[in-house]
């Protein structure tokens, strides 16, 4: 275990320091984007000192390493600071009440992160079934149909297959809201409802992937030597692969899991967009569109984050599957 525990702080290490990159990346990337939030906030008729003032207020006046460390130390200490937005709305209308990013992201992470594992829920179960019955009957009918089926979900664009699912599972058979809008107080049954066809649809999108590397996994151990004396013993087919490739399996599988999870939490943002439902992925769409640049970097933030995690996590978990990797040689 000892050697385990130092190549999980070394991943974790790793990971933090990717991240840290990452977050020089976004800051960089965001404050480079054109648009004046200045302009934005006072109208086209306002008067350079008056756009001066603000910048002076919102520290854009500052040098970019010191407005970058700024920020940095603030995400550290855990204070996401207030959004652009929030500064335009009181100046509008002359108030001082002013709602911070924590406080704004907190419930759109609580949504995003509840679709996220409803879609997991769903697709991992369904993709591994799928795949280790398609590699138990290779080359059959249903081989064949779900190869088709999978590699034609992956190949429409999401808000295509949103669309598709609206109009089969909303309008001709009204069994889910067209419109995804989770309220507090909900039972844990009703809000899976009204999340349902959202998850259907990054269900459709992420099950090929994971379904494909299962089945490949699978039968690129069933021509292994051990596989092959099991057979001869007379094991069962389908005993065979679930005892004996499945396990041996796993590091892939969970590698193209950990990375379709990553995208359920990253990639969300054209399905909360076509649902209007309330996540991360509709308030970055809606920052970007107000130039709000303290959320658009926490936003990103996030994304980037959770997809490092995840990854993290899944090359820990292969490590821990496979003993190979933990003595390597």
């Amino acid at each position: 275990m000892g050697s385990v525990g130092k190549i999980i702080l070394q991943r974790l290490a790793l990971g933090a320091l990717t991240l840290v990159i990452v977050s020089f990346v976004i800051f960089a990337a965001v404050n480079a984007l054109p648009g004046d939030f200045a302009a934005a906030i006072l109208g086209q008729g306002a008067t350079e000192e008056a756009k001066t003032a603000i910048r002076a207020d919102i520290g854009l006046d500052r040098p970019f390493f010191e407005r970058y460390f700024t920020w940095l130390g603030s995400i550290l200490t855990g204070d996401l600071g207030v959004s652009y937005a929030q500064m335009m709305f009181a100046t509008n209308l002359g108030g001082d009440q002013l709602i911070s990013i924590t406080d704004q992201i907190g419930p759109r992470f609580f949504n995003t992160m509840f679709l996220a594992g409803l879609t997991a829920v769903i697709a991992v179960p369904l993709s591994l079934t799928i795949g280790v019955l398609a590699a138990l009957y290779r080359g059959s009918v249903f081989d064949r149909v779900a190869n088709v089926t999978t590699l034609s979900s992956i190949s429409a664009p999401e808000f295509f297959l949103a669309y598709v699912l609206i109009l089969f599972l909303a309008v001709i058979n009204p069994l889910f809201p067209v419109i995804a809008l989770p309220e507090d107080g909900m039972s844990l049954i009703e809000r899976a409802r009204i999340t349902m066809l959202p998850a259907l649809t990054l269900t459709l999108v992420v099950t090929a992937h994971m379904m494909r590397m299962t089945r490949a996994a699978i039968l690129n151990l069933l021509a292994s030597p051990y596989i092959e004396m099991a057979r001869l013993k007379g094991v069962s087919p389908m005993r065979v692969i679930v005892v004996h490739a499945l396990p041996n399996a796993l590091a892939p599988i969970i590698n193209v899991i950990a990375l379709n999870l990553a995208y359920l939490i990253t990639g969300v943002v054209v399905v909360e967009v076509v649902f209007v439902y309330p996540g991360i992925g509709q308030l970055f769409v809606d920052a970007v569109k107000n130039r709000d640049i303290p959320m658009v970097q926490v936003c990103c933030l996030i994304f980037a984050a959770a997809y490092i995690l995840l990854n993290l996590t899944a090359d820990v978990m292969s490590i821990l599957s496979n003993p190979r990797l933990r003595h390597p040689k």
